[in-house]
């Protein structure tokens, strides 16, 4: 059964080892464009001229494990002792954004846009967490019919796009320390996925800085996800949720990678590896990063987005302005 399982993977992983390659080689032969850009143009081009085949379709999914990998194998070199230095502020910073991001959309979809109650809980997870596995995370929690959610996704993957294109084009303009990059994307970005690949698109410290803010939203989603299961249960008093049930559900909801990242870094800063060890586990991330990057572009589908509802675009689009700027000027205010 596992062997059968593999061999259904292997023929999509393949093709994502293929894409990535293509984009290292466009990256140093040929256009010079940062190589984890063009993996995403590349899985963008896949899924939108040429379609992933049938056959290729479960080994190209795997794209977010690869991404989790690489993550995990990334904290050999995250500078530990300077995140401690900064740790109360940052952790200020996310909670706090964190926070007044789920507010804002909740306010912005029911107040001024009139959008349905649970829409809008979708769109309130997906942008203050993590995106389509906040929106997945929390769906059942809100009781959202299967449009709802599509919707919410489709909303998320395009301004996922578009954010991994813009943010590191204003950061170049304006000129941004690496670090105030990092932590504003981190804050302000929508998904891992565009997060880590606008950060190192920037710089690698950027990058790191970026994915670190993100983990830190990351480990949220179950407690999100439990607080909005909690709301609707007791908004509509239908006696089927329970203490036990949901703490369940808020284990089940949490992203295990985030415990490898901090184990790895931890045993980093405790001298465990060696230079050479880390220089491997360095290339090792970036290399799966680049594989990864042209799964999540094969998620990026321009026909569904054109389909997507005027309403959920207005407003993501008003809560990202928000705490984009917001985020922003208090980044460069503590970090810059």
């Amino acid at each position: 059964m596992i062997t059968r399982d593999v061999s259904r993977l292997l023929p999509g992983i393949a093709v994502i080892l293929l894409g990535g390659g293509i984009a290292h080689l466009l990256s140093t032969s040929v256009l010079g464009v940062n190589r984890l850009i063009l993996a995403v143009a590349v899985g963008v081009v896949l899924a939108n001229v040429v379609g992933v085949p049938e056959w290729a379709a479960p080994g190209v999914a795997t794209h977010n494990r690869w991404l989790e990998v690489g993550i995990v194998l990334m904290g050999a070199r995250v500078a530990v002792n300077q995140l401690l230095a900064v740790g109360p502020m940052l952790l200020v910073l996310i909670v706090g954004f964190l926070g007044f991001s789920l507010l804002a959309v909740e306010f912005v979809a029911r107040g001024v846009f009139d959008v349905p109650d649970r829409l809008g809980s979708l769109l309130a997870a997906g942008y203050a967490v993590c995106g389509v596995s906040a929106v997945v995370a929390v769906s059942s929690g809100v009781r959202a019919r299967s449009d709802e959610i599509a919707y919410a996704v489709a909303t998320i993957l395009l301004f996922d796009a578009a954010t991994l294109a813009v943010y590191p084009v204003i950061g170049r303009l304006l000129d941004l320390p690496d670090i105030v990059f990092g932590v504003w994307s981190g804050i302000s970005m929508i998904s891992t996925g565009p997060v880590v690949a606008a950060g190192f698109a920037y710089s690698e410290q950027a990058g790191q800085w970026a994915t670190v803010t993100k983990l830190g939203r990351n480990v949220f989603i179950g407690v999100v996800a439990v607080l909005y299961a909690f709301y609707y249960a007791r908004r509509e008093s239908d006696g089927d949720s329970s203490t036990r049930a949901e703490l369940r559900h808020l284990w089940e909801q949490f992203p295990a990678f985030v415990l490898g990242f901090v184990l790895v870094a931890g045993a980093a800063s405790l001298g465990v590896f060696s230079p050479t060890d880390v220089a491997l586990l360095e290339r090792g991330y970036q290399w799966l990063f680049l594989v990864a990057f042209v799964g999540l572009g094969t998620s990026i589908e321009i026909e569904s987005m054109r389909n997507t509802g005027i309403e959920p675009l207005l407003v993501v689009l008003t809560a990202l302005l928000t705490v984009s700027v917001l985020s922003l000027l208090s980044s460069m205010l503590v970090f810059g």
